[in-house]
Order: C-alpha cells, then structure tokens, then sequence
C-alpha cells in the first residue's frame, strides 16, 4: 500500500471510530467516507464492513440503493446539468452537450481521464426560475448557454493550470 492509501485508511478508521463502529450509523459513515475518496472503493466497502462487524451486502445495499453514493471515481468537479422541466423546456440538452464535446467524453463516460471533471444530468435542482441551470460542485450557474457553460468549464481549466 502506498503512503497515500494508509493516509486514507486512516481517516476511514477514524470515521468508523467517531461513530463508535455503530453499524446503525450506515449511511453517515459512508458519506465521509466519500468525502475522502470523492467515491466508495470496492475495497473500502469490504474494509467498512469488517470493521462495523455488517455483511458487506449491506454495506453494499446501502451504496447502490442511494444515488448520492457513487462505486465509480468521480472527478474533482461535478458538473450536474438540470434536465428537468423548466431547463429541458430552455434547452438544457445543448448546454449539456457543449460541455461533453468540450471535455471529450461521451455517453459511455462521463468522467474525464485525468479525474477533473465529471458531469451527469438531475432531474431537478429546485432552480427552476434561473433554467436552464448547471451546478458545479456547489455553485450554481443559471441561465447557463452553450457558450457560457463552455466559458466556466475553460475557467476551471485555466485555475488548474495556474496551480
């Protein structure tokens, strides 16, 4: 194990330990966890597990019925793009379609090579007066375009590089 899986272990550990290994604490524990890996490993789920003393299906159950839980690495930036009424009806499909050609992905794959970006569409932000809508990470963007969501997309980039 590298340096950096034992350092993420660690908080694992500690997660597990703030709620007392309380197997009832499911869904909490596996939040913060997230938080650490931005997804839940297959081998962190089977670690949980064993260390809340649950079968590993119900740890598994658990990550699988609730959406909020991702078993796939999920980028730096989530890109949620609304798809619902009021932002399908102000042609959110474009904006979203402007995004993925910019990244390069493609309906099979969502997440960009380099773990920066992923972008998935909701059904609804609760942000309907501002359609069509796209949330990065936790900033909300209204009335977006093609060519704006295009232009917050290249900001980030631009931040990144500068780093």
């Amino acid at each position: 194990m590298t340096g950096q899986t034992d350092a993420k272990l660690e908080q694992v550990c500690k997660i597990i330990e703030k709620y007392h290994s309380d197997g009832s604490k499911l869904i909490p524990i596996l939040q913060e966890i997230q938080e650490v890996y931005r997804y839940l490993p297959e081998e962190v789920i089977d670690f949980t597990a064993r260390k809340l003393k649950v079968p590993a299906a119900q740890v598994y159950g658990v990550a699988t019925f609730y959406s909020h839980f991702a078993l796939t690495p999920k980028g730096k930036y989530l890109v949620k793009v609304c798809n619902g009424t009021a932002c399908h009806v102000k042609k959110s499909i474009p904006v979203l379609n402007a995004i993925v050609e910019k990244l390069k992905l493609s309906e099979g794959k969502m997440t960009t090579d380099d773990l920066l970006f992923t972008v998935e569409t909701v059904s609804c932000l609760g942000a309907c007066g501002l359609a069509p809508v796209l949330v990065i990470n936790e900033d909300v963007h209204g009335m977006m375009t093609p060519t704006k969501a295009v232009a917050e997309i290249d900001k980030i980039l631009a931040q990144e590089a500068a780093k």
